[in-house]
């Protein structure tokens, strides 16, 4: 039988696409990693990895260890977690990866709450605009919206995401407030590409009314970045179409104001995503348990409605 330590280098091996990235998860070195694998190949008489200078390719015997060992291996590596945290509090590394601007908002204010109830888990969060292979890259949760989730992943949903008109109260000073979506052709907006298309976007707003109609004002600045977008439609630069979940603590504070109060775009969910394993470590459980909890005691889906 083949030692655990060498199947599991194999695993995430393949998982990750190279031994350098394999060994960050484990703790290993990348020569221990690829040692392990290459021990693993002269046990087995098979051939695994194609090796390049650049990623590993899984051969077809690969391939089908992977697809055997694969799902045993987890549901092993699982049961002991779950089995060392059975008798004590939940512990460990707990990595997250979530958006910039909604975790520092949003996320970061609930930690002092959450480490008093589990001392012994230390957060190692990351912040970035995208969406992380949570397996792949060894997270335990992410945070984001927009998602693409695989059969794999559970999302548990925080809250709406709307799109909403906003300006800052000086550049509607003196002149008449748009009451229609095709009223915002006579202003200056700040458009938005997509960083996946490199296209600046129109936004269909709709009404309770059932009513819809396009956003197009005239774009003075183009940006990539709704907290940046934010930051211009502060400075009077500009109408904005912005997440809610981003513009709600300046609506709040009365530094930006709605636009067309009423009309809104729905882009989707905010959610908390995660492996659908049977047996996940306590410190994903009582995260994602954790989080849930007090984005409903806060209000925060009905904070964030455009509608």
């Amino acid at each position: 039988m083949q030692p655990l330590s060498h199947l599991e280098s194999f695993v995430k091996s393949a998982e990750c696409g190279s031994f350098s990235a394999a060994a960050r998860l484990m703790g290993l070195t990348p020569a221990a990693v690829s040692k392990n694998v290459a021990r693993l190949e002269a046990g087995l008489g098979v051939r695994l990895f194609q090796r390049s200078t650049r990623r590993l390719t899984l051969t077809e015997g690969g391939q089908r260890l992977l697809a055997q060992i694969s799902p045993p291996l987890t549901a092993l590596a699982d049961a002991v977690d779950h089995a060392a945290e059975a008798e004590q509090q939940p512990a460990g590394t707990l990595k997250v990866s979530m958006g910039q601007a909604f975790g520092r908002a949003y996320i970061v204010p609930l930690l002092t709450e959450f480490l008093q109830r589990y001392p012994a888990i230390q957060p190692d969060w990351r912040f970035e605009n995208r969406q992380v292979d949570l397996i792949g890259e060894g997270f335990d949760a992410g945070i984001g919206g927009g998602l693409n989730l695989n059969p794999d992943m559970v999302a548990r949903t925080l809250g709406p995401i709307h799109l909403v008109v906003v300006a800052a109260p000086a550049l509607l000073q003196g002149r008449k407030a748009p009451r229609h979506p095709a009223d915002l052709a006579q202003w200056d907006g700040i458009a938005r590409r997509a960083i996946r298309t490199g296209r600046v976007p129109v936004t269909t707003l709709r009404n309770k009314a059932g009513d819809a109609a396009a956003a197009v004002f005239r774009p003075r600045i183009v940006f990539d970045d709704p907290e940046a977008m934010c930051q211009a439609a502060l400075m009077g630069l500009g109408l904005a179409v912005l997440p809610m979940p981003f513009a709600q603590p300046w609506l709040a504070r009365g530094d930006l104001v709605r636009v067309l109060p009423g009309w809104w775009a729905d882009a989707g969910p905010t959610s908390l995503y995660y492996p659908s394993k049977n047996l996940l470590p306590a410190r994903t459980r009582v995260f994602v348990d954790f989080v849930v909890e007090q984005f409903a005691l806060r209000g925060f889906a009905q904070r964030v409605r455009g509608d």
